[in-house]
């Protein structure tokens, strides 16, 4: 481990000090890999009877509100998923004895945070490639560059002043070049640094490594760390390559297993038909929204020798003597229909004897649990229901979780039909469109942006399987929903085209924050995802959506053609909120440019 204090315990003060502030303040952002990295250093402060308080942090101003309601009280304060990609000490300006801990897999880290050794400490797994540009190619001590004063006495030769001023001319001269020379250098090095958005080891990795370094270890934490890597395949935030490196140090213990499993969403807690129904992969492949799709899915099952009695019950249901050999049944006839990735490898965990669950399966259920659209208590009450949901004596919240995720893929999948058979997903030059609009059934869950992400993804990846036009297949999709009806603000998503692409690295959400300030756009970025960049639009932008206005051209030029030439596997690439009635001058001005 890299800055890393080298106990928990560290952080323990006596109780019978008297002190005005507190130990330690947990700030943890609002997705899966953050609330497993969560549950882990909570155990281990618990091992050493370290107290602490946690407060979920959703973006930017969440944070820095929390942090300036309790920067009085705390002296330490651990960042889980936020915080290693802008300058902390700038945005937060803490006092001299308050010291930050940082354990956030999103890359690059801000190059003050790596370089400074005194307040900001960053968890980081040793193998882990930086990729940091050295110190003196970024940083540079200020010159004294006082011009000598000296009086010239009286007795001085004309000519030997005019000398040494041409040298002094000379000099500062030369200084001036290589000043320029070096700035023009480190602009390059930052820009190259800076100018891709990815993520490096799941946070809850790296706590476990942290555990296991101070012989803490326990049979939980290896599987919330388990979980938190799948939470960042499941949202295509690394590759298939890099999953499957970090699944090497698989351990067969608390009955967990690392083995191979189909790519079937929930199939295990739903009936098989249900899963193959709602699963992206399954659903595009065999173009489920249409007549000649469902037609697809009948052979498929006949194919297999499945009863549709027996697929349309509960997993559990099913016979026996079907379940022993259903894996290979499906793989085999899974070829034959075209879709030979329905096998991957995966983790699995058994909670007694009836409870097993894949590492996807509390994905799914914990990210359900934390963009929930029922409202019950204060705005904390999600989160706590997540972070819940990831102990194995909460079944109960897991289960409810498992619903919810159900509900939510289903939405995603009658809504991906709807757009695909009405044909509203259109081409607009550049990129394709689609528009949801009020009133169309469970448009409130796509205001959250993780829902609307989905389905975005699962979208363009089934447009992608039913379009003939060879043009549109290699086309960026921008999807927009209804946000906030009362305050008139619309959520818009952006992804890169369908590839099958190794690289998940993202040039876009750099882009996003140079347009911006070349605009002077009061935007608000308040995403801890640099790449997916949150602009409020209350009459925010409103001068740079005007057709003629020169921002708006300098905006759309900078922005949406390092969209549309991206072609990494991130599938949230922006998303932004606007005033519903700026939305047809913001695409009027996007197809031009782009066109």
């Amino acid at each position: 481990m890299e800055s890393v204090c080298p106990s928990c315990s560290g952080f323990e003060k006596n109780p019978r000090t008297k002190t005005k502030r507190k130990i330690i303040l947990l700030l943890v952002a609002s997705d899966v890999d953050a609330l497993c990295a969560c549950k882990i250093l909570q155990a281990l402060f618990q091992c050493d009877h370290v107290q602490y308080t946690l407060v979920p942090v959703s973006g930017w101003q969440e944070l820095e509100t929390a942090f300036l309601e309790h920067k009085d009280q705390f002296k330490y304060f651990v960042f889980i998923n936020c915080g290693a990609n802008v300058d902390l000490l700038e945005i937060l300006q803490p006092e001299e004895d308050t010291y930050f801990f940082v354990c956030d897999s999103h890359r690059p880290i801000n190059i003050v945070n790596v370089y400074n050794e005194t307040q900001i400490k960053l968890l980081v797994k040793q193998d882990d490639d930086l990729d940091v540009p050295a110190y003196d190619d970024i940083f540079r001590d200020e010159e004294d560059e006082e011009e000598d004063s000296e009086n010239e006495s009286d007795g001085s030769e004309p000519s030997d002043k005019r000398r040494r001023f041409e040298e002094e001319v000379i000099e500062r001269t030369m200084k001036r070049r290589q000043r320029r020379e070096w700035e023009a250098r480190r602009r390059e090095i930052l820009f190259d640094y800076e100018q891709y958005e990815y993520h490096g080891t799941s946070s809850a990795m790296v706590m476990f490594d942290l555990a296991w370094i101070m012989s803490k270890d326990l049979n939980d934490m290896l599987w919330w760390a388990i979980v938190g890597l799948t939470d960042q395949w499941v949202q295509d935030k690394i590759t298939q390559m890099k999953y499957d490196e970090e699944n090497s140090l698989s351990i067969d213990c608390m009955r967990i297993a690392f083995e191979y499993d189909l790519r079937l969403a929930l199939y295990q807690h739903w009936s098989l038909y249900e899963s193959l129904c709602n699963t992206s992969y399954t659903s595009a492949n065999l173009k489920l929204w249409s007549v000649q799709g469902q037609k697809r899915l009948q052979e498929f099952l006949a194919d297999m020798g499945l009863p549709l009695k027996q697929v349309k019950q509960k997993f559990n249901s099913m016979d026996i003597s079907l379940k022993e050999n259903l894996r290979e049944m499906i793989e085999e006839s899974a070829n034959k229909f075209g879709m030979r990735d329905l096998r991957v490898q995966t983790f699995s965990i058994h909670f007694g004897f009836k409870n097993k669950f894949l590492a996807s399966d509390i994905v799914y259920a914990t990210a359900s649990l934390m963009e929930s659209i029922e409202k019950e208590g204060p705005e904390t009450t999600n989160f706590i229901k997540a972070l819940d949901s990831l102990s194995r004596g909460n079944l109960d919240k897991l289960h409810q979780g498992l619903d919810l995720a159900k509900k939510q893929l289903r939405a995603i999948q009658q809504t991906v039909a709807s757009c695909i058979c009405t044909n509203l997903v259109i081409s607009q030059g550049p990129f394709l469109y689609c528009s949801l609009m009020e009133g169309t059934p469970d448009v409130k869950l796509f205001s959250k942006p993780v829902s609307l992400c989905l389905l975005s993804k699962y979208l363009l990846k089934s447009f992608v399987c039913s379009t003939k036009n060879k043009r549109c297949k290699l086309l960026p999709l921008v999807m927009a929903a209804p946000m906030d009806v009362e305050q008139g603000t619309v959520i818009m998503v952006g992804i890169p085209p369908e590839t099958e692409s190794s690289d998940k690295k993202n040039f876009f959400g750099r882009a996003f924050e140079k347009a911006a300030d070349s605009t002077n756009s009061r935007t608000l970025h308040n995403h801890f995802d640099m790449s997916t960049a949150k602009p409020r639009m209350v009459l925010v932008l409103q001068a740079l959506f005007h057709i003629d206005s020169l921002k708006s051209k300098i905006f759309m030029q900078e922005i949406f053609p390092a969209l549309c030439a991206f072609k990494g596997g991130v599938f949230c690439i922006l998303v932004i909120e606007l005033k519903t009635e700026d939305r047809s001058k913001f695409l009027d001005a996007l197809i031009s440019l782009l066109s």
